[in-house]
């Protein structure tokens, strides 16, 4: 059986090394910097990148210039662009943008939704609803996100039942699509397929899409999985920019051209030239003062 047989011919990479690559950076990336690393996506081929988030400045310093990044990101009518937003007045804030979608996160755990954000699941869950109905009375579209839903860096593994509970709780408020993350980096195919699977058995008109961290190295065989199972999107971060403050030693996200080499390699169009993005991924390098961990990056494309 070939790959394209049993998978979709094209899937959305939804980059996000502006938001997620870069929030836990202890190095200020100027917004400059960040500006220059979207053109460079955009340039790529990228058609949806997570650009920013609205939280306290105190609390993710180096997403104090969200609405100086929001105003500042080169515009074009097939390019979407995402601002986080884990409150009511983080979405307010983005709504007084030009931002095109907003994102919201409900995390599948008491524990780390109380360390994270500061609030139980159900009022996590509750607070990413209030967004998605908000962004949509206003105009724009919200991706809504079911975190840590492979697990947990406080309360282990976590009852596949309780995420497709959350999920369908979340189709209630009509968002774009519903994302499942690997926030700390610990699934593995077998349990993303099962998980992914159930997922659109209970919800099979609603838009898929996967978020995992490659902290186990398992990032690019978790999002084929996903997208067998009937993922439409996934995310990935230039370089494997990125990474979680609650798995120590994290690789952070998948790299987008170990993605967009992998995938472009089954003849699964993605719209990306993988030149420009290990060109993209060489530069971040030289900003943040390291090697990044993409693979492709050091080794080259092929043929």
């Amino acid at each position: 059986m070939s790959v394209t047989s049993s998978m979709k011919t094209a899937v959305e990479i939804v980059e996000v090394s502006p938001r997620d690559g870069l929030q836990n950076e202890s190095q200020a990336v100027s917004t400059a910097d960040k500006l220059q690393l979207i053109r460079f996506a955009v340039d790529a081929g990228i058609k949806r990148l997570e650009i920013t988030s609205f939280v306290s400045p105190a609390k993710v310093p180096q997403m104090a210039d969200a609405e100086d990044v929001v105003a500042g990101a080169p515009r074009f009518d097939d390019v979407t662009y995402i601002g986080l937003a884990l409150n009511r007045q983080g979405a307010e804030r983005a709504l007084n943008t030009n931002i095109d979608q907003i994102g919201a996160v409900a995390v599948c755990s008491d524990t780390f939704a109380r360390r994270n954000q500061g609030q139980t699941a159900r009022e996590s869950l509750d607070v990413a609803i209030d967004i998605a109905r908000l962004a949509r009375d206003n105009g724009r579209t919200a991706s809504v996100m079911v975190a840590v839903a492979f697990g947990c860096p406080f309360e282990g593994e976590v009852a596949q039942d309780d995420v497709v509970e959350f999920a369908l709780q979340l189709a209630e408020a009509e968002p774009y699509e519903i994302a499942l993350a690997d926030t700390i980096g610990v699934a593995d195919p077998w349990r993303v397929m099962s998980l992914m699977t159930k997922l659109r058995e209970a919800l099979p008109d609603i838009r898929l899409r996967g978020h995992f961290h490659n902290t186990r190295n398992n990032g690019v065989a978790n999002a084929y999985a996903a997208i067998l199972a009937g993922a439409t999107a996934i995310d990935a971060s230039v370089g494997g920019l990125g990474g979680c403050p609650f798995a120590p030693a994290a690789t952070g996200n998948i790299a987008t051209e170990d993605l967009a080499y992998v995938l472009q390699r089954g003849g699964v169009t993605t719209g990306i030239d993988l030149q420009k993005l290990i060109e993209a991924s060489a530069w971040m390098s030289n900003v943040v003062s390291r090697q990044l961990p993409s693979m492709v990056s050091r080794a080259g494309g092929f043929p």
